[in-house]
């Protein structure tokens, strides 16, 4: 039997939880998923269960124990508001394990899912927006990241806000036609007719009553349809939501460097990245933007490196390339 240490690397984020289990010398022997794993937006034990289930999917597939791991790290958004690791530690030492558990940022995570240099930057565009430099391997400057109330320029909840804007100032004729309003009527099951009520259309004062009954939050599930639709009013939603994430990564940026983007909204081609790229000028010809899809290879290289083993490109590479062959 094999006795060598492992490591376990956590990406618990507030929709599900990755796990990578991997040696020494990089190569991931196990990989499982989880539900939710944030105790912020899922409560301390629906995210222990989360981080749980992904942790044991992963030993699953290599036979190991959490007994033979010696570091698990962790990482997540917002743990200093956690406060108390207990409601992790408690649950992994029930089962077994004697080693450390240490805590990480998910974006220093997103970075080294996609790059190993000891300089460089990370940009989260999705449901949420923000930007993190590290330099040596740590977090220097931060942008955005401050929510759908103050913040999150550009993300895919900006977005959505933006596409519903548009449709209700499209019914209420106070702004510009645009195929976007069918788009959103369709989503909350609504159709255009000719009835009024106290001198707006039914629809618009139905739309309204939608929007409103439900969490904010939830008007990211919009975004899609600027990236289908292609009118004026849709390609200026992305444009503008393009500039937003170049300004925020403006106000962190010293110097050239990879750039990891993870989230759907800046990762793919098209009109957003266009703008994005616009904005900054020159400063976008010393960026390599290299996209992710999660953070889970980054967990598992800062697992190596609280177990001694610096972040280096062939070890994340091998990482990489052994999480993707079990995913």
């Amino acid at each position: 039997m094999n006795h060598e240490p492992l490591l376990i690397g956590i990406d618990a984020g507030g929709t599900s939880t990755r796990a990578v289990l991997a040696d020494r010398r990089g190569t991931c022997l196990g990989y499982g998923v989880g539900g939710r794993g944030n105790p912020i937006s899922a409560g301390a034990d629906r995210a222990a269960d989360g981080v749980l289930d992904a942790i044991e999917a992963a030993l699953a597939a290599s036979g190991a124990s959490l007994s033979s791991v010696e570091v698990v790290v962790a990482a997540m958004a917002g743990m200093r508001a956690a406060g108390s690791d207990a409601w992790l530690k408690d649950r992994l030492v029930a089962k077994g394990f004697t080693g450390r558990l240490v805590f990480e940022s998910d974006l220093l995570a997103t970075y080294f899912s996609g790059a190993a240099a000891p300089f460089g930057y990370a940009m989260v565009s999705g449901t949420g927006a923000c930007v993190i430099r590290v330099e040596d391997g740590r977090i220097t400057g931060a942008g955005d990241g401050l929510g759908w109330l103050l913040g999150d320029r550009g993300s895919g909840f900006w977005i959505g806000h933006a596409i519903a804007r548009a449709a209700v100032q499209d019914l209420d004729r106070t702004g510009p036609r645009t195929g976007l309003t069918d788009r959103v009527l369709a989503h909350y099951g609504l159709e255009r007719t000719t009835v009024y009520e106290d001198g707006r259309q039914q629809e618009l004062e139905e739309l309204v009553g939608m929007l409103y009954s439900h969490p904010p939050i939830e008007l990211a599930g919009l975004a899609p349809m600027a990236f289908e639709e292609s009118d004026a009013i849709a390609l200026g939603i992305l444009a503008e939501a393009g500039e937003h994430l170049a300004d925020t990564l403006s106000a962190v940026l010293t110097g050239p460097g990879p750039l990891v983007v993870g989230g759907s909204v800046l990762a793919r081609s098209g009109p957003v990245r266009d703008a994005f790229i616009a904005r900054l000028g020159a400063a976008a010809d010393g960026l390599q933007l290299n996209p992710v899809g999660d953070g889970a290879t980054g967990a598992a290289v800062l697992a190596l490196r609280a177990a001694g083993i610096p972040p280096e490109e062939t070890i994340r590479a091998r990482l990489a390339d052994t999480v993707a062959a079990l995913r």
